[in-house]
């Protein structure tokens, strides 16, 4: 754990105690903070109380006393309206910070030379974290992998020069970071997701910008109007910036095409590597997530085949166009993270014959921009409350059926792939929408479909067929 030394003696309000408040907590009690920790559901209050951490009613408290409150990132901090500790706080002119705002701190203290890779996006920040974290990890260095992935920030072993920091940050702990200021800062990709929490797409760009923003080097994708505005004012203000594309060529910059990765120059492109050779980063989307762990590895001081090595080796992600085995010649594919249509689009686009499963909580603009790929849809299965929303959405352009639920829909698409006589087909779940109309998160999801495949009588895992 790290302890947040750089709080110490300060009078902190901490508001949020779940897993990674808890961390905040504990890591401020260590650094010598004067804490009072409080949230809105009476039993985490009394969990933290029970293991010892000093609790009270944030209600009760003088905030002009406080030197900051500390928030979790799941608290709203300015949408649909701010919490009311934020407007506390805000109301005695106190910072309102998070603990990704803490790590920065600590490591600013202790060891700025430390590698510190921050990674945002609207899509592919998980497997670009988990990518940039192997690669590294490959090539024997001393991985620290946190954030909106695994663990909490404050978690990870306290700030060494020998240690890489790969940490993925969404736009709720990016907003509570005002000094957030990695070595290396990737921004991948800009669609609409969280305006609830954001307002508009101009707030939450903006948002997402400050993860580069004052990044050594930023590392920014050009494939959407909001990333290629946004790495265009940073080349502008003269700074570090390598573009990535997975669209094809560029001028300058790492780029995916032909299904191989390349580096733009003066003259005629550099091949760097094959993506024929990383089974598990299948799909363009992925070269655009290859081509920014290519870029993070070279600021990381890796050599071209260390990187190399690591691209091939890496074995995927959990709930991210995670193979999980086959059965009657069927492909099942778990996508379960695909929480909105443009991660959706990622997985349609990379197969053929597909056999789809999708709806869940719907989001905004629901299915409509899919429509590309309805092609490569033999027939849909739908389920959750969205599903009459996207049948109406299909309508006479792609065969349906309302299954209601991830088990059935699981058992009739199965079905229907075996007996479909096409080649390679795949029973892909990518809803397109959040999960929690019928799950708690897109995990218990994911599982629910691995756990519906392995139900079926001649299923066989990944590790079976690959051993």
């Amino acid at each position: 754990m790290i302890a947040a030394n750089t709080e110490k003696g300060k009078r902190i309000a901490l508001f949020g105690l779940g897993g990674s408040g808890l961390v905040t907590a504990r890591s401020l009690l260590a650094g010598g903070a004067d804490l009072v920790c409080f949230d809105d559901n009476p039993a985490s209050v009394e969990a933290a109380a029970g293991e010892g951490l000093p609790t009270g009613d944030l209600r009760e408290v003088d905030f002009s006393s406080v030197d900051e409150l500390v928030l979790a990132p799941g608290v709203p901090l300015t949408h649909p309206k701010p919490h009311w500790t934020v407007e506390m706080a805000r109301e005695a002119g106190k910072p309102v910070i998070g603990d990704v705002e803490l790590f920065c701190r600590e490591r600013r203290e202790k060891c700025p030379q430390s590698v510190f890779a921050g990674i945002t996006g609207t899509n592919g920040k998980s497997t670009t974290t988990a990518l940039v974290s192997h690669v590294f990890a490959a090539a024997g260095r001393d991985v620290q992998m946190g954030g909106n992935i695994g663990r909490a920030v404050l978690s990870l072993d306290e700030p060494a020069p020998d240690k890489v920091y790969v940490v993925e940050c969404s736009s709720y702990q990016i907003d509570l970071a005002p000094t957030l200021d990695p070595s290396v800062g990737i921004l991948l990709n800009l669609s609409p997701d969280h305006l609830d929490r954001h307002g508009t797409m101009e707030n939450y760009a903006a948002i997402k910008k400050r993860l580069v923003a004052n990044s050594a080097t930023a590392i920014t994708g050009v494939d959407d109007e909001f990333t290629a505005a946004i790495a265009g004012e940073l080349k502008a203000a003269g700074r570090s910036v390598v573009t990535i594309s997975a669209k094809g060529p560029l001028d300058d910059g790492i780029f995916f095409d032909d299904g191989r990765l390349w580096r733009a120059g003066a003259g005629k492109p550099e091949q760097l590597f094959d993506m024929a050779e990383a089974p598990a980063l299948r799909g363009s989307h992925n070269g655009q997530n290859a081509a920014a762990a290519w870029a993070a590895g070279e600021c990381g001081g890796l050599s071209a085949e260390q990187i190399c090595r690591g691209l091939t080796s890496f074995p995927g992600l959990i709930h991210r166009m995670e193979p999980v085995g086959r059965c009657n010649g069927v492909l099942f594919v778990n996508d379960s993270k695909g929480t909105n249509a443009d991660a959706a689009a990622r997985a349609l686009s990379s197969y053929h014959n597909i056999f789809w499963i999708a709806g869940g909580l719907a989001k905004e603009g629901g299915i409509e921009p899919l429509q590309p790929y309805f092609g490569r849809i033999e027939k849909a299965y739908l389920v959750g409350e969205a599903a009459p929303q996207f049948a109406a959405t299909l309508g006479a352009a792609v065969a349906f059926e309302i299954s209601g639920t991830i088990e059935q829909a699981v058992a009739s698409a199965a079905a229907a792939a075996a007996q479909s006589g096409l080649d390679e087909p795949v029973v892909l779940l990518s809803p397109a929408c959040a999960s929690f109309d019928q799950f708690p998160n897109f995990e218990v999801r994911g599982e629910a479909f691995r756990q519906a495949a392995k139900s079926l009588k001649g299923f066989k895992a990944m590790k079976e067929l690959t051993s």
